[in-house]
Formats: structure tokens, sequence, C-alpha cells
């Protein structure tokens, strides 16, 4: 096959390839079977079949890639690398081929991924995150931890696609590790601060129809401040601004055009006399940080969005913006009030909110001030408004969990908090 064309037939050769070919027949098999017949629970038995099928294969493909990168098969019509030939002996882009290319060759260093790739347990998506943070972690952190963070990040593949991996990923030292886990966070924090900062950038291109195209890079931090602002705006009749929870975005996550008419509303609303120019604020935060780590630029920052950003990070937005420290269970602020009410104060939702970061479904990455707080005792069966029996929740799930077709289970994040997945009911 060549150029991601034809159909695979193998000559005479290795066994490999002759299991190869057994293997296709038998694909081929299940692509000439009718499907009409397929009921729902054999639909969604087959169809997770499948991608174990394909798990497995691109498993496979990942180890004969690195032994081909081992004999430098490129050279037979001299490409430049095993990679480019890869890539144009079967159709697939130079920079999956080197991804392909690039896992395979971490199998001798992570056996644990390898295994789960060759049983199907891991996709290629979540093989190269667990690789690419296990090969981030600092030179000092010894092979017994490394070991522990690959049997981590590859037995929660079977709980978190590749995009929840990678943010378990950044943060595994927090789990097995967690002496030298906030350190080295914050290092990478630090660094990926600067080179956000040193990469922002902006264009504006006047289309001449009285339009204009907006287009650029921003770090994050100040992407999330842009979306959090852009979200007042956007929310039907400024329902943010309700004391309901359920009120709030009671349409969904606004749209791209709803947020293209907050973000004139927002330019609309500055004041000239907030503008840096005339020593205006610029920002105003919700940071969980120890005020001993915000003085010595140590640790890592917490904000009300659900980033983290370096204490450094902090100190410098403390010189020139409005800072709203999050001081959790002081005196002045009531965590627990029992029975005495039922919907959740905005200190105890704070708290939540800096705890949870997002909603706590498995596989949800709507961000705290989406979402609502769900008492998991009901409060109607006796459950305390307070913040170890809650839960962010988004509206999709709240109503989830609402619903008697779906059983709730709970189990308990690596990184602490509680967690939930739904199972439809038979």
């Amino acid at each position: 096959m060549a150029g991601g064309t034809g159909t695979f037939s193998p000559g005479p050769g290795h066994p490999v390839l002759a299991a190869l070919a057994r293997a296709d027949r038998g694909v081929g098999d299940a692509l000439e079977l009718g499907l009409l017949t397929l009921g729902e629970v054999d639909a969604r038995s087959a169809l997770v079949a499948a991608q174990h099928l394909i798990n497995r294969a691109t498993g496979l493909v990942a180890k004969l890639a690195a032994r081909a990168e081992e004999l430098q098969v490129g050279r037979v019509d001299g490409s430049p690398s095993t990679a480019v030939w890869f890539a144009n002996a079967t159709g697939v882009t130079r920079g999956e081929a080197h991804r392909v290319l690039r896992v395979g060759g971490a199998f001798e260093r992570y056996a644990r991924v390898a295994a789960a790739a060759a049983a199907g347990a891991v996709s290629l998506d979540q093989a190269d995150v667990i690789v690419r943070a296990l090969d981030a972690l600092p030179d000092e952190v010894d092979v017994e931890t490394v070991g522990r963070a690959e049997e981590v990040l590859v037995d929660n593949a079977a709980r978190f696609d590749a995009l929840a991996l990678r943010k378990l990923g950044k943060r595994i030292l927090d789990v097995v590790a967690p002496e030298v886990g906030e350190a080295h966070e914050a290092r990478l924090l630090a660094a990926e601060e600067r080179s956000a900062m040193a990469t922002a950038s902006l264009t504006l291109r006047d289309l001449g129809d009285g339009k204009t195209s907006i287009r650029g890079i921003l770090p994050t931090l100040h992407a999330e401040m842009l979306g959090k602002a852009l979200d007042a705006y956007a929310a039907p009749g400024h329902k943010n601004a309700s004391s309901d929870e359920a009120d709030r975005f009671a349409t969904g996550v606004p749209s791209p055009l709803r947020r293209g008419e907050a973000f004139v509303e927002l330019i609309e609303a500055l004041d000239a006399r907030d503008l840096p120019e005339v020593g205006g604020a610029n920002a105003t935060v919700v940071v969980n940080l120890d005020l001993d780590a915000l003085l010595r630029d140590l640790g890592v920052a917490t904000l009300d969005t659900g980033g983290r950003i370096s204490a450094a990070e902090a100190r410098r937005l403390a010189c020139s913006a409005n800072l709203v420290p999050a001081v959790l269970g002081g005196a002045s602020e009531v965590l627990d009030l029992g029975r005495a009410q039922r919907y959740h104060s905005k200190p105890q939702r704070l708290a939540i909110a800096l705890r949870d970061k997002t909603c706590v479904t498995d596989g949800c990455d709507r961000p705290a001030h989406q979402c609502q707080v769900h008492h998991w005792t009901l409060w109607s069966a006796g459950g305390a408004t307070n913040t170890t029996d809650a839960g962010l929740l988004c509206g999709h799930h709240h109503r989830t969990v609402h619903d008697s077709r779906y059983e709730t289970r709970r189990t308990r994040h690596p990184l602490g908090h509680t967690s939930v997945r739904f199972v439809r009911r038979p």
C-alpha cells in the first residue's frame, strides 16, 4: 500500500506480515456484514470493540515504527528520515508520523505504557500524553517515582481522555511525590508564562466591509480573564448576576456569535479613566495562596476560574490589579451552614470552586463559574449545606444527577476531589 490507498496484500515473509493479513481479512469480513440488525446493546459493544482494535493496532504501528527507525528504512528511497518515508508510504501527515515514532521509541523506557498500548488499553493520543508527561519530569526525580507516575497515568487512561490525562500529567508529582510536585509545577508554570508573554500577539485585519477580523494568542491567565468577562455579558439578560444558580446560563454555553456581541459590549463599556494610561486597575482576580508564598514568590496560586499560576505571577498582578484574597474558613465567613440554609453562600461556593475547578463529571471541563453547586446528600433528604458534601456540576450534568434513569457513581479523583460518572440504568 502506498500513499494511503489500495488493499494490503503482503507477500511471503515474516510471520508478522501473515498475522497482519489475517487481521485485515477479519476487518474486511466485519465491513461486509449488515449493520441494520445491530441492536442498541450490540451497537455499543461493537463500537467499543472496534475502537479497542484500533488502539491495539496503533500500539503495534508505534512498535513497528520504532523497529523501522532502528533499521533506518527511509534509506530505501533516499528519504531524509524514517518519519518522512512512513508519511509518504501511508498518507499520514509528517507530524503524525513523527508522533508515532516518538511514542514507539518511548516503549523501551516505559514498559507499562507499551503493555497498555499492546492491550488496547490506551489510544495513541493517550500514550503520547503519558510519554510527554513522564519525559517532562525533572532529572532529580528517582526511577521509583517515575514508575509510580507511569502507573497512575496508565491506570487512569480508562477514566480520562487524552485532554484530561494531559492535565493530570502536568500535576502528576502532586499525586506521587507531593513534596517535590509543587516546586516542579511552579517552575513549569513560570516557564509557560514567560513563553506565553513572549509569543502573545494580536492581529486586527480590516475586511473592508465594515468588519474586522481578529486573530491572536494570549497567555492562558489573560484568556481566562477575558472569557469570564465575556460570559458575564453573554448570559441572556445578564443572568450571571442572578442569585438563583438555576437561572444562570439557562440556555447553555454562549455561542461564538453571542460572545462576539459580548466582546463588543465589553469594549464599549471601557471607561478611559480605568485604562492603564491613567493608572487604573486592569484586573480583578481571586487568588488562593498563602500570604508567605505571595511575599516570597514561592509555590502555586489557584484562581477562581480554575486556572493555576505561579506565586511570582500573582505577586506581579498585586502591583497593578485588584486582588481578592480567598480567606476561606475565617471568622468572618461561615462555611458550614448545616440545615439552616438550603443554598450555598458565596464563601462556600468560592471554597468549592477553588477545590473542584470544573464540573466534577469525568470528561467534563465546564469551568466553575458556569457550574451549579449540588448537594451529594439531597437537601430534601436531610443533607447539610456545607462544602464537604457538595460539588460542582454543569447545567447538563446537574440535570442528569437528578434523572432517575441514571445511576451516579462517585469516586476519588487522583488530585483529591470527588469525581462522578453516570451509568444509565437497564
